[in-house]
Protein backbone atom coordinates (compact mmCIF):
# COMPACT_ATOMS: atom_id res chain seq x y z
CA UNK A 1 0.00 0.00 0.00
CA UNK A 2 1.64 3.81 -0.51
CA UNK A 3 2.53 6.03 1.81
CA UNK A 4 -0.54 8.14 1.04
CA UNK A 5 -3.03 5.52 1.44
CA UNK A 6 -2.07 4.41 4.94
CA UNK A 7 -1.80 8.35 5.62
CA UNK A 8 -5.34 8.88 4.87
CA UNK A 9 -7.12 5.06 5.15
CA UNK A 10 -8.51 5.51 1.57
CA UNK A 11 -9.50 2.42 -0.55
CA UNK A 12 -8.71 3.40 -4.06
CA UNK A 13 -11.62 2.64 -5.13
CA UNK A 14 -12.77 5.08 -2.71
CA UNK A 15 -16.26 2.86 -1.77
CA UNK A 16 -15.36 2.72 1.61
CA UNK A 17 -13.71 5.05 4.07
CA UNK A 18 -13.51 5.44 7.48
CA UNK A 19 -12.14 7.97 9.73
CA UNK A 20 -13.97 10.61 7.76
CA UNK A 21 -13.62 14.44 8.91
CA UNK A 22 -16.74 16.31 8.91
CA UNK A 23 -16.23 19.87 7.43
CA UNK A 24 -19.01 21.12 8.85
CA UNK A 25 -18.62 23.17 12.45
CA UNK A 26 -15.53 23.78 15.03
CA UNK A 27 -16.31 20.03 16.40
CA UNK A 28 -14.65 18.44 13.13
CA UNK A 29 -16.13 15.12 13.98
CA UNK A 30 -13.32 12.42 13.09
CA UNK A 31 -15.14 9.20 12.89
CA UNK A 32 -17.44 8.83 10.26
CA UNK A 33 -17.67 6.20 8.25
CA UNK A 34 -19.01 6.48 4.48
CA UNK A 35 -20.09 4.03 2.65
CA UNK A 36 -20.57 3.61 -0.98
CA UNK A 37 -23.31 1.99 -2.23
CA UNK A 38 -24.13 3.07 -5.70
CA UNK A 39 -22.77 5.95 -8.01
CA UNK A 40 -24.76 8.34 -6.18
CA UNK A 41 -25.74 6.38 -3.17
CA UNK A 42 -23.90 6.04 0.17
CA UNK A 43 -24.51 4.81 3.80
CA UNK A 44 -23.46 7.75 6.10
CA UNK A 45 -22.64 6.31 10.13
CA UNK A 46 -21.69 8.39 13.11
CA UNK A 47 -22.64 11.96 11.53
CA UNK A 48 -24.81 14.51 13.51
CA UNK A 49 -28.18 15.35 10.67
CA UNK A 50 -25.86 18.19 9.63
CA UNK A 51 -23.20 16.53 8.40
CA UNK A 52 -25.33 13.36 7.29
CA UNK A 53 -26.98 15.82 4.93
CA UNK A 54 -23.43 18.04 3.81
CA UNK A 55 -22.04 14.53 2.83
CA UNK A 56 -25.25 13.35 1.30
CA UNK A 57 -25.98 15.87 -0.95
CA UNK A 58 -21.53 16.51 -1.97
CA UNK A 59 -22.20 12.76 -3.21
CA UNK A 60 -25.61 12.84 -5.02
CA UNK A 61 -23.43 15.79 -7.05
CA UNK A 62 -27.06 17.41 -7.57
CA UNK A 63 -26.83 20.18 -10.29
CA UNK A 64 -23.50 20.61 -12.77
CA UNK A 65 -20.75 22.67 -11.62
CA UNK A 66 -20.13 25.57 -13.93
CA UNK A 67 -17.38 28.19 -14.15
CA UNK A 68 -19.51 31.86 -14.82
CA UNK A 69 -18.45 35.17 -16.24
CA UNK A 70 -20.63 38.28 -16.20
CA UNK A 71 -21.98 39.62 -19.34
CA UNK A 72 -21.15 43.48 -19.48
CA UNK A 73 -23.88 45.15 -17.50
CA UNK A 74 -22.72 48.63 -16.70
CA UNK A 75 -21.43 50.76 -13.64
CA UNK A 76 -23.88 48.58 -11.42
CA UNK A 77 -24.57 45.24 -11.01
CA UNK A 78 -27.69 43.08 -10.35
CA UNK A 79 -28.28 39.76 -9.43
CA UNK A 80 -30.53 38.60 -12.33
CA UNK A 81 -27.61 40.03 -14.92
CA UNK A 82 -26.98 37.03 -17.34
CA UNK A 83 -24.05 35.33 -16.94
CA UNK A 84 -21.73 33.08 -19.60
CA UNK A 85 -20.20 29.73 -19.14
CA UNK A 86 -16.20 30.05 -19.61
CA UNK A 87 -13.25 27.72 -19.53
CA UNK A 88 -11.42 28.09 -16.26
CA UNK A 89 -8.30 29.60 -17.81
CA UNK A 90 -10.52 32.41 -19.03
CA UNK A 91 -12.16 32.86 -15.91
CA UNK A 92 -8.60 32.64 -14.11
CA UNK A 93 -7.29 35.24 -16.82
CA UNK A 94 -9.87 37.72 -16.08
CA UNK A 95 -9.66 37.02 -11.72
CA UNK A 96 -6.07 38.15 -12.51
CA UNK A 97 -6.94 40.83 -14.73
CA UNK A 98 -9.36 42.33 -12.50
CA UNK A 99 -6.99 41.87 -9.54
CA UNK A 100 -4.29 43.54 -11.03
CA UNK A 101 -6.64 46.80 -12.24
CA UNK A 102 -7.88 47.05 -7.97
CA UNK A 103 -5.67 49.79 -5.82
CA UNK A 104 -7.48 47.99 -2.93
CA UNK A 105 -8.77 44.43 -3.37
CA UNK A 106 -10.00 42.69 -0.62
CA UNK A 107 -9.36 38.88 -0.07
CA UNK A 108 -12.60 37.34 2.38
CA UNK A 109 -13.64 34.38 3.75
CA UNK A 110 -11.49 31.61 4.52
CA UNK A 111 -12.87 29.87 7.11
CA UNK A 112 -14.71 27.43 5.15
CA UNK A 113 -11.66 25.32 3.27
CA UNK A 114 -8.57 24.03 4.02
CA UNK A 115 -5.47 25.86 5.65
CA UNK A 116 -3.92 25.33 2.44
CA UNK A 117 -6.05 27.49 0.54
CA UNK A 118 -5.51 29.95 3.10
CA UNK A 119 -1.86 29.93 2.79
CA UNK A 120 -1.91 30.24 -1.02
CA UNK A 121 -4.73 33.17 -0.40
CA UNK A 122 -2.33 35.18 2.14
CA UNK A 123 0.22 34.85 -0.53
CA UNK A 124 -1.79 36.33 -3.31
CA UNK A 125 -2.84 39.40 -1.05
CA UNK A 126 1.06 40.01 -0.80
CA UNK A 127 1.78 39.58 -4.31
CA UNK A 128 -1.07 42.55 -4.84
CA UNK A 129 -1.04 44.33 -2.11
CA UNK A 130 -4.32 43.99 -0.65
CA UNK A 131 -6.34 43.65 2.55
CA UNK A 132 -7.22 39.97 3.84
CA UNK A 133 -9.99 39.48 6.31
CA UNK A 134 -11.76 36.21 7.51
CA UNK A 135 -15.18 35.52 9.09
CA UNK A 136 -13.75 36.35 12.68
CA UNK A 137 -13.82 39.64 11.92
CA UNK A 138 -17.88 39.50 12.47
CA UNK A 139 -18.30 36.75 14.75
CA UNK A 140 -15.38 35.76 17.08
CA UNK A 141 -13.36 38.64 16.31
CA UNK A 142 -14.24 40.00 19.68
CA UNK A 143 -12.56 36.82 21.79
CA UNK A 144 -8.95 37.30 19.60
CA UNK A 145 -9.29 40.84 20.93
CA UNK A 146 -9.67 39.71 24.61
CA UNK A 147 -7.27 37.04 24.81
CA UNK A 148 -4.77 39.64 23.26
CA UNK A 149 -5.66 41.94 26.25
CA UNK A 150 -5.97 39.37 29.10
CA UNK A 151 -4.68 36.17 28.00
CA UNK A 152 -6.54 32.76 28.20
CA UNK A 153 -6.11 29.56 29.98
CA UNK A 154 -7.42 26.64 27.78
CA UNK A 155 -6.86 23.04 26.98
CA UNK A 156 -7.98 20.60 24.03
CA UNK A 157 -11.46 19.07 23.86
CA UNK A 158 -10.01 15.68 25.08
CA UNK A 159 -8.63 16.99 28.29
CA UNK A 160 -12.11 18.14 29.20
CA UNK A 161 -13.18 14.84 28.57
CA UNK A 162 -11.17 13.51 30.40
CA UNK A 163 -11.19 15.59 33.64
CA UNK A 164 -14.51 18.10 33.82
CA UNK A 165 -16.82 17.90 36.69
CA UNK A 166 -18.56 21.24 35.60
CA UNK A 167 -19.67 22.39 32.55
CA UNK A 168 -20.90 26.21 31.66
CA UNK A 169 -21.93 27.54 28.02
CA UNK A 170 -22.70 30.88 27.89
CA UNK A 171 -24.69 32.25 24.99
CA UNK A 172 -24.42 29.28 22.59
CA UNK A 173 -26.21 26.56 21.96
CA UNK A 174 -24.49 23.64 21.02
CA UNK A 175 -27.42 21.01 20.94
CA UNK A 176 -27.90 22.74 17.71
CA UNK A 177 -25.07 24.54 16.51
CA UNK A 178 -22.85 22.13 17.25
CA UNK A 179 -25.06 19.05 17.62
CA UNK A 180 -22.06 16.12 18.77
CA UNK A 181 -20.47 18.53 21.14
CA UNK A 182 -22.00 17.55 23.83
CA UNK A 183 -22.02 13.54 23.29
CA UNK A 184 -18.45 13.60 22.22
CA UNK A 185 -16.50 15.81 24.17
CA UNK A 186 -18.30 17.77 27.26
CA UNK A 187 -21.66 16.11 29.20
CA UNK A 188 -22.11 12.53 27.86
CA UNK A 189 -18.67 10.95 27.44
CA UNK A 190 -17.41 8.50 29.80
CA UNK A 191 -13.54 9.91 30.86
CA UNK A 192 -10.27 8.65 32.47
CA UNK A 193 -11.66 10.88 35.70
CA UNK A 194 -15.51 10.78 34.67
CA UNK A 195 -15.66 7.32 34.71
CA UNK A 196 -19.61 7.65 34.67
CA UNK A 197 -19.94 10.05 32.36
CA UNK A 198 -23.18 12.30 32.59
CA UNK A 199 -23.31 11.35 36.67
CA UNK A 200 -19.94 12.80 37.06
CA UNK A 201 -20.81 16.42 35.58
CA UNK A 202 -23.04 19.31 36.25
CA UNK A 203 -24.01 21.56 33.78
CA UNK A 204 -24.57 25.03 33.61
CA UNK A 205 -26.15 27.10 30.65
CA UNK A 206 -26.68 31.07 30.68
CA UNK A 207 -28.68 32.52 27.81
CA UNK A 208 -31.09 35.01 27.04
CA UNK A 209 -34.10 32.39 26.36
CA UNK A 210 -34.44 28.69 26.81
CA UNK A 211 -32.84 26.58 23.97
CA UNK A 212 -32.46 22.92 23.34
CA UNK A 213 -29.23 23.39 25.46
CA UNK A 214 -31.11 24.32 28.57
CA UNK A 215 -33.12 20.80 28.70
CA UNK A 216 -29.78 18.92 29.46
CA UNK A 217 -28.69 21.69 32.19
CA UNK A 218 -28.52 20.96 36.06
CA UNK A 219 -28.82 24.60 36.16
CA UNK A 220 -30.38 26.99 33.73
CA UNK A 221 -29.78 31.00 34.17
CA UNK A 222 -31.61 33.48 31.94
CA UNK A 223 -30.54 36.66 31.35
CA UNK A 224 -31.53 39.70 29.86
CA UNK A 225 -30.22 40.61 26.49
CA UNK A 226 -27.06 42.31 26.38
CA UNK A 227 -26.80 42.12 30.57
CA UNK A 228 -23.95 39.67 30.34
CA UNK A 229 -21.07 42.16 31.32
CA UNK A 230 -22.77 42.68 34.53
CA UNK A 231 -23.77 39.00 35.41
CA UNK A 232 -20.25 38.38 34.94
CA UNK A 233 -19.12 40.62 37.07
CA UNK A 234 -21.63 39.84 39.38
CA UNK A 235 -20.54 36.46 39.94
CA UNK A 236 -16.88 37.98 40.03
CA UNK A 237 -18.32 39.63 43.11
CA UNK A 238 -19.87 36.61 44.30
CA UNK A 239 -16.69 34.47 44.53
CA UNK A 240 -14.57 37.29 46.02
CA UNK A 241 -17.25 37.29 49.77
CA UNK A 242 -18.99 40.95 48.42
CA UNK A 243 -22.76 41.26 48.93
CA UNK A 244 -24.83 41.87 45.96
CA UNK A 245 -28.47 43.39 45.77
CA UNK A 246 -31.32 41.00 45.68
CA UNK A 247 -31.84 40.98 41.75
CA UNK A 248 -28.27 42.26 39.69
CA UNK A 249 -29.37 45.17 38.16
CA UNK A 250 -30.19 45.18 34.74
CA UNK A 251 -30.09 41.93 34.19
CA UNK A 252 -32.77 40.06 35.50
CA UNK A 253 -30.94 37.12 37.34
CA UNK A 254 -31.90 37.20 41.63
CA UNK A 255 -28.91 36.98 43.59
CA UNK A 256 -30.05 33.12 44.63
CA UNK A 257 -28.87 31.62 41.39
CA UNK A 258 -25.60 33.62 40.93
CA UNK A 259 -24.72 32.85 44.58
CA UNK A 260 -25.86 28.89 43.93
CA UNK A 261 -23.32 29.02 40.43
CA UNK A 262 -21.03 30.70 42.46
CA UNK A 263 -20.80 28.46 45.11
CA UNK A 264 -20.68 25.53 42.46
CA UNK A 265 -17.79 27.19 41.08
CA UNK A 266 -16.12 26.86 44.05
CA UNK A 267 -16.55 22.94 44.68
CA UNK A 268 -15.70 22.24 41.04
CA UNK A 269 -12.39 20.27 40.58
CA UNK A 270 -12.02 20.95 36.83
CA UNK A 271 -14.63 23.30 35.45
CA UNK A 272 -14.98 24.05 31.61
CA UNK A 273 -16.39 27.58 30.32
CA UNK A 274 -17.57 27.50 27.05
CA UNK A 275 -18.98 30.66 25.04
CA UNK A 276 -20.84 32.07 22.04
CA UNK A 277 -22.05 34.60 19.75
CA UNK A 278 -23.86 35.70 22.42
CA UNK A 279 -20.98 37.05 24.13
CA UNK A 280 -19.10 38.46 21.22
CA UNK A 281 -21.83 40.10 19.11
CA UNK A 282 -24.28 41.69 22.02
CA UNK A 283 -23.22 44.63 24.02
CA UNK A 284 -20.14 44.91 25.03
CA UNK A 285 -18.11 42.32 22.60
CA UNK A 286 -14.69 41.97 23.57
CA UNK A 287 -15.23 43.29 27.08
CA UNK A 288 -17.38 40.60 27.72
CA UNK A 289 -14.95 37.90 26.81
CA UNK A 290 -12.61 39.82 28.95
CA UNK A 291 -14.60 39.46 31.85
CA UNK A 292 -15.18 36.10 31.40
CA UNK A 293 -11.22 35.14 30.58
CA UNK A 294 -10.28 37.80 33.86
CA UNK A 295 -12.68 35.32 36.29
CA UNK A 296 -10.99 32.56 34.79
CA UNK A 297 -7.71 33.70 35.89
CA UNK A 298 -9.38 34.60 39.32
CA UNK A 299 -10.62 31.15 39.68
CA UNK A 300 -7.71 29.16 38.48
CA UNK A 301 -6.15 30.80 41.96
CA UNK A 302 -8.38 27.69 43.81
CA UNK A 303 -9.13 25.12 41.33
CA UNK A 304 -8.62 24.20 37.37
CA UNK A 305 -10.83 26.58 35.04
CA UNK A 306 -10.22 26.46 30.96
CA UNK A 307 -12.20 28.62 28.33
CA UNK A 308 -13.19 28.09 25.14
CA UNK A 309 -15.03 29.97 22.10
CA UNK A 310 -17.76 27.87 20.54
CA UNK A 311 -16.27 28.19 16.41
CA UNK A 312 -18.79 28.00 13.88
CA UNK A 313 -17.04 27.07 10.82
CA UNK A 314 -14.94 24.23 10.67
CA UNK A 315 -12.10 25.74 9.88
CA UNK A 316 -12.03 29.05 11.11
CA UNK A 317 -10.05 28.55 13.84
CA UNK A 318 -7.25 27.14 11.15
CA UNK A 319 -7.52 30.28 9.66
CA UNK A 320 -6.18 32.74 12.10
CA UNK A 321 -3.75 30.18 12.51
CA UNK A 322 -2.52 30.80 9.26
CA UNK A 323 -3.30 34.37 8.87
CA UNK A 324 -0.72 34.50 12.40
CA UNK A 325 1.39 32.34 11.24
CA UNK A 326 2.13 34.51 7.64
CA UNK A 327 1.39 38.12 8.53
CA UNK A 328 2.08 38.06 12.92
CA UNK A 329 -2.56 39.01 12.80
CA UNK A 330 -5.65 37.01 13.51
CA UNK A 331 -7.22 38.92 10.84
CA UNK A 332 -8.12 41.60 8.91
CA UNK A 333 -4.60 42.49 8.37
CA UNK A 334 -3.92 45.21 5.62
CA UNK A 335 -0.51 44.39 2.98
CA UNK A 336 -1.13 47.22 0.87
CA UNK A 337 1.61 49.34 2.17
CA UNK A 338 4.14 45.94 1.32
CA UNK A 339 3.90 44.81 5.31
CA UNK A 340 1.23 43.82 7.12
CA UNK A 341 -1.59 46.23 9.56
CA UNK A 342 -3.57 45.46 11.85
CA UNK A 343 -6.47 47.60 12.61
CA UNK A 344 -10.27 46.18 13.35
CA UNK A 345 -12.54 48.57 13.48
CA UNK A 346 -10.26 50.03 10.06
CA UNK A 347 -9.14 46.95 7.75
CA UNK A 348 -12.02 44.15 8.65
CA UNK A 349 -14.30 44.09 5.53
CA UNK A 350 -17.18 45.74 6.92
CA UNK A 351 -15.22 48.88 7.96
CA UNK A 352 -13.89 48.62 4.50
CA UNK A 353 -17.26 48.43 2.43
CA UNK A 354 -18.76 50.83 4.87
CA UNK A 355 -15.83 53.74 3.82
CA UNK A 356 -16.01 52.72 0.27
CA UNK A 357 -12.35 51.91 0.33
CA UNK A 358 -12.30 48.41 -1.45
CA UNK A 359 -12.56 48.82 -5.02
CA UNK A 360 -12.24 44.70 -5.36
CA UNK A 361 -13.55 42.00 -3.58
CA UNK A 362 -12.52 38.40 -3.56
CA UNK A 363 -14.86 35.70 -1.65
CA UNK A 364 -13.70 32.07 -1.20
CA UNK A 365 -16.04 29.89 0.85
CA UNK A 366 -17.93 32.60 2.08
CA UNK A 367 -21.59 34.22 1.42
CA UNK A 368 -21.14 37.60 2.94
CA UNK A 369 -23.54 39.34 1.09
CA UNK A 370 -26.14 36.99 2.77
CA UNK A 371 -24.51 37.83 6.71
CA UNK A 372 -23.17 41.22 6.33
CA UNK A 373 -24.90 44.09 7.33
CA UNK A 374 -27.37 45.35 4.45
CA UNK A 375 -25.46 48.82 3.55
CA UNK A 376 -22.00 46.82 3.57
CA UNK A 377 -23.71 44.24 1.46
CA UNK A 378 -25.12 46.71 -0.87
CA UNK A 379 -20.89 47.93 -1.93
CA UNK A 380 -20.97 44.35 -3.58
CA UNK A 381 -22.95 45.45 -7.03
CA UNK A 382 -20.58 48.37 -7.36
CA UNK A 383 -17.34 46.80 -7.79
CA UNK A 384 -15.71 43.75 -9.56
CA UNK A 385 -16.32 40.44 -7.44
CA UNK A 386 -14.59 37.32 -7.90
CA UNK A 387 -16.23 33.99 -5.67
CA UNK A 388 -14.69 30.51 -5.46
CA UNK A 389 -17.48 28.69 -3.76
CA UNK A 390 -18.50 24.77 -4.40
CA UNK A 391 -22.04 25.73 -3.84
CA UNK A 392 -23.80 28.93 -5.61
CA UNK A 393 -24.66 31.46 -2.95
CA UNK A 394 -26.49 35.03 -2.64
CA UNK A 395 -23.01 36.26 -2.71
CA UNK A 396 -22.08 34.39 -6.11
CA UNK A 397 -24.91 36.09 -8.15
CA UNK A 398 -22.90 39.45 -8.14
CA UNK A 399 -20.15 38.11 -9.02
CA UNK A 400 -17.93 38.89 -12.03
CA UNK A 401 -16.14 35.65 -11.51
CA UNK A 402 -17.92 32.66 -10.64
CA UNK A 403 -15.60 29.55 -10.32
CA UNK A 404 -16.89 26.31 -8.64
CA UNK A 405 -14.48 24.21 -6.56
CA UNK A 406 -14.34 20.76 -5.10
CA UNK A 407 -15.91 20.68 -1.32
CA UNK A 408 -13.14 20.32 1.01
CA UNK A 409 -13.46 17.34 3.04
CA UNK A 410 -15.50 15.34 0.79
CA UNK A 411 -14.01 15.90 -2.92
CA UNK A 412 -10.57 16.90 -2.42
CA UNK A 413 -8.11 16.39 0.86
CA UNK A 414 -6.56 19.58 3.48
CA UNK A 415 -5.80 20.54 6.84
CA UNK A 416 -8.20 22.36 9.28
CA UNK A 417 -8.16 23.17 13.33
CA UNK A 418 -10.56 21.80 15.20
CA UNK A 419 -12.05 24.44 17.56
CA UNK A 420 -9.38 24.03 20.48
CA UNK A 421 -6.73 24.07 18.21
CA UNK A 422 -5.98 20.57 17.44
CA UNK A 423 -5.31 20.10 13.32
CA UNK A 424 -7.10 17.29 11.79
CA UNK A 425 -6.77 15.80 7.89
CA UNK A 426 -9.62 15.75 6.01
CA UNK A 427 -10.05 13.14 3.56
CA UNK A 428 -11.27 12.62 -0.13
CA UNK A 429 -14.22 10.64 -0.05
CA UNK A 430 -15.32 10.50 -3.44
CA UNK A 431 -13.61 11.67 -6.74
CA UNK A 432 -14.48 14.96 -8.56
CA UNK A 433 -13.10 16.30 -11.95
CA UNK A 434 -13.79 20.14 -10.17
CA UNK A 435 -10.21 21.85 -8.62
CA UNK A 436 -9.98 22.36 -5.35
CA UNK A 437 -9.64 26.18 -4.05
CA UNK A 438 -6.06 25.56 -3.34
CA UNK A 439 -5.74 24.97 -6.61
CA UNK A 440 -7.61 27.57 -8.34
CA UNK A 441 -6.45 30.27 -5.74
CA UNK A 442 -2.69 28.97 -6.39
CA UNK A 443 -3.61 29.37 -10.74
CA UNK A 444 -4.43 33.23 -9.83
CA UNK A 445 -1.53 33.51 -7.93
CA UNK A 446 0.99 32.60 -10.78
CA UNK A 447 -1.23 34.10 -13.52
CA UNK A 448 -0.91 37.71 -11.61
CA UNK A 449 3.01 37.16 -11.17
CA UNK A 450 3.18 35.82 -15.04
CA UNK A 451 1.14 39.56 -16.14
CA UNK A 452 3.46 41.34 -13.32
CA UNK A 453 6.26 39.53 -15.07
CA UNK A 454 5.44 40.86 -18.53
CA UNK A 455 4.98 44.25 -18.05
Amino acid sequence: MAEEEKLTNIKPDLTDVTDVTCPFCGNLCDDIHIKRTGDDEAEIYHACGVGYFKFKKSITKGATRKNLLRKKSGDKKAPDDAFNEAKLDACIDKAADLLLAAKKPVLFGWASTSVEATREGIALAEEIGGVIDQTSSVCHGPSTLAVQDVGISSCTLGTVLNHADLIIYWGCNPSEAHMRHMSRYTVYPRGAFREKGRQDREVVVVDVRETASTSVATQFIKVDPNADYELIHALRLAMKGEELPDEIPGTGVIKKKVMKLAQRLKRSKFCAFFFGLGLTMTRGRHRNIDAILSLGAELNKDTKVVIRPMRGHYNVTGAAEVFTWQTGYPFAVDLTRGYARYNPGETSLVDLLMRDDADCLFIVASDPVAHLPKEAARRFSNMPVIVIDPHETITSKFADVYLPCAVTGVEAEGTAYRMDGVPIRLKKVINSDVPSDTDIVAKILERVKEKRGGK
